[in-house]
């Protein structure tokens, strides 16, 4: 899965996971989103395999990332 990154105007960083939906978070810094949103992406992916729900090819998490 890919990361995208971009900076707002207030200096704030968001991070998303496209292949997630909803999986966006915002960080101080481009480093600190790309953490929080790894985390919960990781999250993401726990649930639905707890539920039996289509979850993204693993060996292809978090290609492309910082």
């Amino acid at each position: 899965m890919n990361i995208e990154t971009e900076q707002e105007e207030d200096g704030r960083w968001i991070a998303e996971v496209p292949e997630l939906s909803g999986v966006m978070v915002y960080g101080n810094s481009k480093e600190e989103a790309v953490l929080k949103v790894k985390a919960l992406a990781l999250r993401i992916i726990a649930d639905r395999i707890e539920h039996g729900e289509d979850t993204p090819e693993l060996g292809e998490v978090f290609a492309g990332s910082v």
